[in-house]
């Protein structure tokens, strides 16, 4: 099916809409509508929405060229499953370097996974109508696996549907599809995204809420602001606790950080999708913290942690919840310290920390599974790290996010953290009722 070239769609919903009424004739059939992450996820929560059908992903990467990793020469599937496209030849690419590239994509699914399907196995396609969605098809790379992936578990009939494509990669999909929607087919093609009159990044945290049912109903998160007496100080703070909460994660600042930390919020935020309750709190009053120097007065920073903690044991809504820390440059050596001291923390993640100020000592104390998450770029913090690891006693792991820097601020880097920090409380903070 490949009509005149569409005028350019105004957003990924708008396109969902149309590629909907263009696949109207599969409504009553059920359909299962996997989405191509990031982006083919948005517009098949749409689709599926609009056909009755059920939602979910096909997990595939492409490989992408030395350099240029946006510029696909090929693909891998969930399965390890390797599409190599003509483009690696043409750039001369060797075995070793499509091995490594692989290696480090798969990886990447494997992650993508249980960020997204952390309490639930991935819809069966065999014997169903099946539909691959992506935003737009540019290379082929990538959906060409997803077809591939999608076929060997014998769907009774597979569709692949995009809103925009390039017309010269059209003939290598409709081998693997028994049908191609795609609603425009421009003459001069440069990118998916010029086609869209707004095309924004599409984050995780999106794609976990998408993949939530359509018409489920949602209990509404419990989230009230906080206020601890400790040291002689108010502080303030902020608990989310979602529905059926596994756990909660108590985030410690630091290096002139507060409770309205964009990055922390932003993790915060995916850890509550995961199912984990979060706290964000102010370590230092306003007054305190202008003052530099108080910023990296650790003693100062556990205290408060530590009265934080005991006022959080009598709030309702976490108190039977087993509670991991989540700390940020100054504040994770803070963490440590308390960590160091408790027997009730499960778990903990430094992310850009400076877990060196809690000294060796205070880390061989530590019981609880440390994860040491550190920029790639930001090679003196790496080696304060290691330093760290190699003085935990216990279960302790040092993770790099490549090619980013102290604050994380390149593309799809807190992401990273996001869902290796739900990784890690996901695996050590069981729950358990302490009341038993």
């Amino acid at each position: 099916m490949l009509p005149a070239t569409y005028e350019a769609f105004l957003d990924r919903k708008d396109a969902g809409e149309q590629l909907a009424a263009a696949l109207a004739g599969l409504r009553g059939t059920h359909p299962l509508v996997l989405g191509i992450p990031r982006g083919g996820v948005v517009v098949g929560r749409v689709v599926a929405d609009h056909l009755d059908g059920d939602l979910d992903v096909v997990l595939v990467r492409k490989l992408g060229a030395p350099g240029n990793e946006e510029f696909a020469v090929g693909a891998i599937d969930e399965s390890g499953h390797l599409e190599i496209g003509d483009e690696a030849g043409q750039l001369g690419l060797g075995d070793a370097y499509l091995s490594r590239e692989a290696s480090r994509q798969f990886a990447r699914i494997e992650e993508r996974r249980r960020l997204y399907s952390p309490h639930r196995v991935a819809h069966d396609p065999k014997g169903r109508v099946v539909i691959v969605v992506d935003d737009g098809l540019a290379t082929g790379a990538t959906m060409r696996a997803a077809l591939a992936a999608t076929r060997r578990h014998g769907p009774a009939r597979l569709i692949a549907a995009v809103p925009v494509a390039s017309a010269d990669r059209i003939p290598s999909i409709k081998s693997l599809a028994d049908e191609v929607v795609c609603l425009s087919v421009p003459r001069h093609f440069r990118s998916v995204g010029e086609h869209y009159l707004s095309f924004p990044a599409v984050e995780d945290a999106e794609v976990i809420q998408l993949l939530k049912p359509a018409g489920h109903p949602r209990t509404a998160p419990f989230v009230c602001g906080m206020r601890f007496a400790v040291d002689g100080v108010m502080l303030e703070g902020d608990l989310h606790v979602p529905a059926d909460a596994r756990g909660c994660v108590v985030f410690v600042h630091g290096s002139g950080s507060s409770r309205h930390s964009t990055r922390n919020k932003h993790v915060a935020r995916a850890l509550e999708d995961r199912g984990f309750a979060t706290l964000l709190f102010d370590l230092l009053s306003p007054d305190e913290d202008a003052t530099f120097s108080e910023r990296f007065n650790i003693a100062k920073l556990a205290r408060r942690l530590d009265g934080v903690l005991n006022r959080l044991a009598d709030e309702p809504h976490v108190a039977n919840m087993p509670v991991g820390l989540f700390g940020a440059s100054t504040g994770a050596a803070a963490a440590i310290t308390v960590a160091a001291l408790r027997d009730d923390i499960r778990a903990l993640v430094s992310r850009g920390g400076r877990p060196d100020l809690a000294g060796p000592l205070a880390l061989a104390k530590v019981g609880a599974p440390t994860l040491f998450i550190v920029g790639g770029a930001d090679t003196q913090v790496i080696a304060l790290n290691r330093q760290a690891l190699a003085a935990v006693t216990g279960v302790g792991e040092l993770r790099l996010v490549p090619n980013a820097t102290h604050l994380f601020e390149e593309h799809g880097a807190l992401e990273q953290v996001a869902a290796m920090a739900g990784d890690w409380f996901a695996r050590w903070l069981p729950h358990v009722d302490r009341g038993q």
